[in-house]
């Protein structure tokens, strides 16, 4: 680091640190790009690696990494005790869904737009949205939307009928009648790229991007397509999961999903 005070961040003896603000996390050490953000109280720990004064680091709740520049070690502290994953079973998880939900309608409210790696608020992306909502009652999924698919239990997959032009509007009410709501619907053509919250009668909560969607918080609909965006997002539904534990990123494995996608058609 530069300046006349050289900032130094004093030794952790867990290897863990914890956030006393909000912190970005970006893709890339030029930090042109945000990947994420660390809500304050989240616990990270630092790789060694450091480049462009920018050092990776990982979100101990989510695995998660991206990198921090070096200016925010100044708001990181000395985490005295590991991170401790969160255990629920699905029936505690079930009795949170309505305070879930509440967090969703309350962040609507709010002015805000679509921000590609806010997770943080008043601007979310949109997994960043759904996991922010279940973290407020302590419930933790993995940061982004394909990842969420793969650790979700699969309720219904509509890939199969949606290739072969047969979700008809009956079809499409009897495959929602199986969907609860505070189960997740995601969307995407070569892999899930887009997730929202059901909420009930068809229609979800998310936040879209501005070229393709409502530029921030919105709600859709899977059985009412008048609307083009309901419409848009319909054509691109994959499935529907149901969030039946909080993610331990050290003990649940995600399958590898490592297809390129063009993340200016999320935006």
């Amino acid at each position: 680091m530069t300046g006349e005070q050289q900032f130094t961040l004093p030794a952790s003896p867990t290897g863990q640190f914890i956030c006393q603000q909000g912190l970005k996390l970006y893709d890339s050490p030029d930090r042109q790009e945000l990947a994420t953000q660390a809500k304050q109280g989240r616990y990270l720990r630092l790789t060694g690696k450091i480049e462009q004064s920018a050092v990776l680091a990982e979100q101990a709740e989510d695995g998660y990494q991206g990198w921090l520049a070096e200016d925010d070690l100044r708001s990181l502290t000395p985490a005295f005790s590991v991170y401790q994953a969160v255990t629920a079973t699905r029936a505690e998880i079930e009795q949170l869904i309505p305070q879930v939900i509440d967090y969703l309608l309350a962040a609507k409210q709010r002015q805000n737009y679509y921000l590609w790696g806010g997770n943080v608020g008043p601007n979310y992306d949109c997994s960043g949205l759904m996991q922010a909502a279940f973290a407020s009652q302590g419930i933790w999924l993995p940061r982004d939307s394909y990842q969420q698919a793969a650790f979700c239990q699969t309720i219904v997959d509509v890939r199969p009928q949606r290739r072969s032009d047969s979700l008809d509007a009956e079809k499409v009410a009897a495959i929602a009648r199986e969907f609860l709501p505070g189960d997740l619907i995601f969307f995407g053509n070569q892999r899930v790229d887009h997730v929202g919250m059901y909420l009930g009668e068809g229609k979800y909560i998310h936040s879209s991007g501005k070229t393709h969607g409502r530029n921030g918080i919105g709600m859709d609909s899977l059985t009412d397509l008048a609307d083009p965006i309901s419409h848009k997002y319909f054509q691109k539904w994959w499935l529907c999961g149901r969030v039946v534990k909080s993610f331990n990123p050290v003990e649940d494995y995600l399958a590898n999903t490592d297809i390129a996608v063009d993340t200016g058609l999320l935006k």
